[in-house]
């Protein structure tokens, strides 16, 4: 009988792990994307740094079409990491 009470409540609480990350990934998506749009206006769009952070924003993206918010979140700094180098000059 326990089995039966603890098992949605397993559940519920798996659920809302999974969209503790959703407003994350969408914000840092949201602020990546727009510092590279910064960055290819200030001519910085052919560094092999800007190349790894679209690739990453892509795959970021992709992940949170498929609910995988951790995975997104943690590409979408990644990105942003990549946007900062490449804006360096790195």
């Amino acid at each position: 009988m326990k089995a039966w009470i603890l098992l949605p409540i397993a559940l519920l609480a798996g659920c809302s792990a999974t969209t503790s990350y959703r407003d994350s990934c969408a914000t840092q998506l949201d602020a990546a994307w727009q510092e590279l749009d910064l960055a290819k206006a200030e001519g910085f769009a052919g560094t092999v740094s800007y190349s790894k952070a679209a690739s990453l924003m892509t795959a970021a993206k992709t992940q949170q079409q498929f609910e995988a918010y951790r995975g997104c979140t943690n590409k979408s700094e990644k990105a942003r990491f990549y946007i900062r180098e490449s804006r360096a000059g790195r």
